[in-house]
């Protein structure tokens, strides 16, 4: 059993914190002049990206759902749409996903026992 001394610890999470920071900074220092323009290539990449990453998400959430024994997939099919439903209708991202995500847990936890 390993154990992590405090040190560590607070290593682990200043390195970590030290990476994300980096990661997060290097986009505007490499286009924080006026007339420094992303090329091609980021442009695209800003566009197709996040749909990508979010159909990535919605294929891994709904990997291991049954359709053939009970809830037969009800609670995620029905909670895929309404989510689909209320970015459609609000376009907004937080509404979308904790408002589907609290109806199904609500759906899970209670209803499909």
């Amino acid at each position: 059993m390993n154990k992590y001394t405090l040190f560590q610890g607070l290593m682990a999470i200043a390195i970590m914190s030290g990476i994300t920071f980096f990661t997060r900074a290097v986009p505007f220092v490499l286009f924080s002049g006026k007339n420094k323009k992303p090329n091609d290539t980021v442009l695209y990449l800003g566009k197709v990206l996040p749909p990508a990453m979010m159909a990535m998400l919605l294929i891994y959430c709904l990997k291991d759902t049954s359709l053939i024994s009970y809830p037969y997939g009800i609670p995620e099919i029905f909670c895929v749409i309404l989510a689909i439903g209320l970015h459609v209708w609000k376009r907004n991202n937080f509404i979308s996903i904790f408002g589907s995500t609290v109806v199904y847990m609500i759906m899970v936890q209670y209803i499909f026992v």
